[in-house]
């Protein structure tokens, strides 16, 4: 096991310290010009999108909303990462990784309006709803069969797999550290309720996200603020710590400014996924008129991520008198800190909100690894076997260790988006294309509507549309 784990993390920082953080971030860049920065300039119509009814389902069918779909890949980007994840980044980069964290998600939100967009338009139907995602827009936009088929294969194993455990690991080490329940207990108890819902399908998925996510997200968050208003004073030194490490001659002699940007990125994308190619196998069901409106939509998506949720666990960790010696790492350094700021309900509130986050996390993250399942077979007997494959594993990550989870997650992420960013990159064309006539048609004051005879030009095989 100790050998595995050393040869994943060589292969992580392989991938990570040289590779991916240099085309994320010119990929990052490159959508942003060649957007003209539309995460800034649109931001006002993101909210306009979220809050807009939608389209309405005809009579006798069921269809995903724009919001459903969005409310469910932010189930997916709101879990262990934002409260374990940030602690980590913190434990090993200091205060300076959050600041690379927010850079990661001022530039990221253009790579997932770009990937969300692209899902919607490359979007295939399933019954009376729509499939789509990486997997699709590789082989009907790029016509890369080989990458759509390595990419939905390791998908299918990574979101069932490595991804899973990582979330039910952190669930029981946090549960574990506050009300001292065994593991197994706690994994026993994710196997039944990941097996009940995910046997319900998309729509069950959908209802669970959506009591889950908007509660637990508000009562943090405002938590995180009361936290902030009574610490008021100490908030300029945190924030000139924050900058001054991230670029600070010591930091730089020492190295440190490697592990902050190293960490920062890292866990900042593993928070708020920009790049990976998960959000947009759910933005791809969502029954809309023009595919722009849901890359927006998944764009402000990063950002409630990343600036809100993860920046509020940075706020209440900094703000703690624990140091950042590594002598607590994890979810425990969050329950820790905010447990110096409200006493030991705060280690009880934060082993609640991860165990709510997180297994909201599984059931997106499950959704994900089927829709990419689904591009090879839709065989009921084969979709029933993952399914118990997939929850058996969220107990397996219950025993399994947290350096060992997290090395395998950072080391799929990083297979996957590669894949991702360079499909991408061959379909920045289509994406602009389509901006272009979302804007002139709300110029003209309309609400953008789509039809692919609209643009014959557009490359590939565009299904939907019509």
């Amino acid at each position: 096991m100790e050998l595995l784990n050393q040869l994943v993390g060589t292969a992580n920082d392989i991938i990570w310290s040289y590779l991916l953080m240099a085309l994320l971030l010119v990929c990052a860049i490159l959508f942003t010009i060649k957007s003209r920065f539309v995460q800034f300039r649109l931001i006002r119509e993101m909210f306009i999108l979220i809050l807009s009814k939608g389209q309405k389902p005809q009579k006798g069918q069921r269809h995903v909303s724009s919001l459903q779909a969005f409310i469910v890949s932010l189930a997916g980007r709101v879990g262990t990462g934002n409260l374990a994840g940030v602690a980590t980044a913190l434990a090993i980069g200091g205060a300076g990784s959050v600041f690379w964290m927010w850079i990661t998600a001022l530039l990221g939100s253009a790579i997932s309006f770009f990937e969300c967009t692209l899902a919607q338009l490359y979007k295939v139907r399933k019954g009376d709803g729509f499939i789509g995602g990486p997997a699709y827009y590789m082989l009907h936009g790029s016509k890369q069969r080989g990458l759509a088929m390595f990419f939905a294969v390791l998908s299918a194993a990574c979101f069932g797999v490595s991804y899973n455990t990582v979330h039910s690991n952190t669930i029981c080490a946090a549960v574990q550290e506050s009300f001292h329940i065994s593991p197994v207990y706690i994994g026993l108890f994710l196997f039944v309720g990941t097996l009940f819902i995910i046997f319900g399908g998309l729509h069950r998925i959908i209802r669970a996200s959506s009591v889950i996510v908007p509660v637990m997200a508000s009562i943090y968050i405002l938590l995180a603020i009361t936290v902030v208003v009574l610490n008021a004073g100490k908030l300029p030194g945190i924030i000139e710590q924050i900058v001054t490490q991230a670029f600070s001659m010591k930091a730089a002699v020492g190295g440190g400014i490697g592990a902050a940007l190293t960490q920062g990125i890292r866990r900042g994308l593993y928070s708020n996924e920009a790049g990976m190619g998960t959000s947009p196998n759910v933005a791809a069901t969502a029954h809309i008129s023009h595919p722009v409106k849901q890359g927006l939509i998944q764009a402000f998506g990063v950002f409630v991520d990343t600036l809100v949720i993860c920046t509020c666990t940075a706020f209440i960790i900094l703000l703690s008198p624990i140091p950042l010696d590594g002598t607590a790492n994890g979810i425990q350094l969050t329950q820790r800190a905010l447990g110096e700021h409200i006493g030991n309900s705060g280690s009880l509130f934060i082993a609640c909100t991860v165990l709510m986050f997180a297994f909201s996390t599984i059931l997106s993250n499950y959704y994900y690894g089927e829709s990419n399942l689904r591009f090879f077979t839709s065989n009921k007997k084969v979709l029933a076997i993952y399914r118990v494959m997939a929850s058996m594993v969220v107990f397996f990550g219950a025993i399994a260790s947290l350096e060992l989870t997290w090395n395998l997650a950072d080391l799929a992420m990083g297979l996957m988006t590669l894949c991702n960013v360079a499909a991408m990159a061959l379909l920045v064309k289509p994406v602009i294309m389509l901006l272009k006539d979302y804007e002139r048609q709300r110029k003209s004051g309309a609400d953008p509507v789509f039809k692919k005879d609209t643009m014959p030009e557009l490359p590939g095989d565009v299904q939907c549309w019509e």
